[in-house]
Formats: structure tokens, C-alpha cells, sequence
């Protein structure tokens, strides 16, 4: 009797399950948001179309970008201020003209699968993948590359994303005052402030400000307490953490109950339910 009731239970509670509705996190989706971090840069090597198909083909949801300017004033997607961590070359990015910083070998240093990759012009990126994926494009260094807000504004105006009203075209920088004139120049556009260790003692009035400007703040993720992801919400903003390079980094930011998560490793976020 026991064990026949036993099954009973036990089917009775397969049969919920089927009909369980998903949970949903603040930002209303039922899965956390997955940004490929300079493409799925654990992958392949970083700001390359290499790591950006990468991240597409592991189903992320959005490819982080970062854009630099180069000599000629065109923009391109490179991490570093200069070229000698991620290429074969010497020097500043600013130093370089288009041509000459696309003879570069990009990808050998990561692998020699990747020998040959090139350092990709901003529009060659975001012609490829618009429609495609999302895209978080983080204007890296923009006092060193005046400017550049007004270049990259003109990029997707050109292409139409300037009125995108699905989230899926965010800008960000850790400099607060090249974000706020970019919110001024393409204001459908969300765009979010990036937070370093230095902003963990945040306070409201901070966050208060940010909003004025800015939909997102995007902490270092050991910043990343249950109270910071909270009065980020109440300031009416949503939180992104980066980076994450191991599932147990994931785990901890799907405890916190952020909104996404950008990180090297796209298998380690998606797909993943939050938490109930």
C-alpha cells in the first residue's frame, strides 16, 4: 500500500511539472541574458569575427564589442590600447591607420587554428550580426579618441539600429561622460555605465544620477552583492556583471539574482533557469 502510494505522489508530482510556469527574472525573461564577453573569447581569440561566430553558433545572446579609433578615424574592435597583447605588431591602436592594423595577425597568439585573423572594422562587425544576436558595444578609452561617440553614433544611424527598441544594441564605458554624451546622440539606444572594484561602496545618490543616463550598471562581479543588485533595481536600472571565466562564478551571479551575465565561457550561462 505504502509503495503504491508512494508512486502515486511520485507521478503526481511529474504531471505539475509539465504544467509549471517559468520563472522570470526582472529583466522578464525566464533565462539569464548571456553576453559572449569580446565574443566567446575562451573560445577563440577576442574581438575577432573568429569569437564573435563562435559566441553566435553557442546560441549567446549578446556579443560584447569594444571599439577603439584608429589613426585614419575609423573604428575598430580591439580590447587594448595598444596591439602588442592580441597581434603580431607593436604600439598604439591610434598609432595605426585601418590598412595598416588589418595586416595584423590577430589569432595566432591564441591558437595557431587561428592564424590569420584580423582585427575587424566596427561596421564589418555589426553588418554581419545585426539582426542576428545582440550587441553590447563598449566604447573603450574614448578620451584617448575624440570623437568617437559622434563616429559610432553615425555608424548605426546609417544602418537604422539607432531606433532599436528591442534591447538588442546596448553601448556602455567605464567613462561615465563619453556614456551620457552617447545617450544624448542616440537616445533609444540603452546604454549602460561599467562599474571596477573601485565602485563598491556605491552610493544611492550615485546610482539616482547614473539613471538619468544610463539603463544598466555593469559591476566587476566581485562587487556583486545581493544589496547592490537590489538598489540598482529600485534605482530603475539593471544589473550585468562581468567577467565570468568558471561555472562556479556563474552560480555565485545566479544567487545574486543579477539580470546578465557577460562572461568568456558562454556554455557556463546558457541555458540556465534563475532561480525560483
Amino acid at each position: 500500500m505504502i509503495r503504491k502510494l508512494t508512486v502515486l505522489a511520485l507521478s503526481a508530482i511529474f504531471f505539475m511539472s509539465l504544467f509549471t510556469v517559468p520563472v522570470f527574472a526582472s529583466n522578464g525573461k525566464s533565462e539569464m541574458v548571456n553576453v559572449a564577453h569580446r565574443g566567446a573569447s575562451g573560445h577563440a581569440p577576442e574581438n575577432t569575427m573568429a569569437a564573435f561566430e563562435r559566441a553566435f553558433e553557442m546560441k549567446a545572446d549578446y556579443i560584447e564589442i569594444d571599439v577603439q579609433m584608429t589613426r585614419d578615424g575609423r573604428l575598430v574592435a580591439i580590447h587594448d590600447t595598444t596591439v602588442n597583447r592580441t597581434t603580431n605588431g607593436n604600439g598604439f591602436v591610434g598609432d595605426y591607420t585601418l590598412e595598416e592594423i588589418q595586416q595584423l595577425d590577430a589569432g595566432s597568439w591564441f591558437s595557431e587554428e587561428f592564424a590569420g585573423e584580423r582585427i575587424p572594422a566596427f561596421e564589418e562587425v555589426i553588418d554581419e550580426y545585426r539582426g542576428k544576436i545582440g550587441m553590447l558595444i563598449e566604447l573603450k578609452s574614448p578620451e584617448l579618441y575624440p570623437g568617437m561617440e559622434e563616429k559610432v553614433a553615425e555608424a548605426l544611424t546609417e544602418r537604422n539600429l539607432h531606433k532599436s527598441k528591442n534591447g538588442k544594441v546596448i553601448i556602455q564605458s567605464f567613462n561615465h561622460e563619453s556614456v551620457h554624451q552617447s545617450k544624448e546622440l542616440l537616445p533609444n539606444i540603452p546604454h549602460g555605465v561599467l562599474a571596477g572594484v573601485t565602485w563598491a561602496d556605491v552610493s544611492d545618490e550615485q546610482l539616482a544620477q547614473f539613471a538619468t543616463y544610463a539603463d544598466f550598471f555593469n559591476p566587476n562581479m566581485n562587487i556583486v552583492t545581493d544589496e547592490l543588485v537590489e538598489r540598482v533595481h529600485l534605482a530603475d536600472m539593471e544589473i550585468y556583471a562581468y567577467t565570468v571565466r568558471t561555472q562556479e562564478q556563474a552560480d555565485n551571479l545566479f544567487e545574486r539574482e543579477v539580470d546578465g551575465i557577460i562572461t568568456d565561457f558562454p556554455e557556463y550561462v546558457y541555458p540556465h533557469p534563475v532561480k525560483n
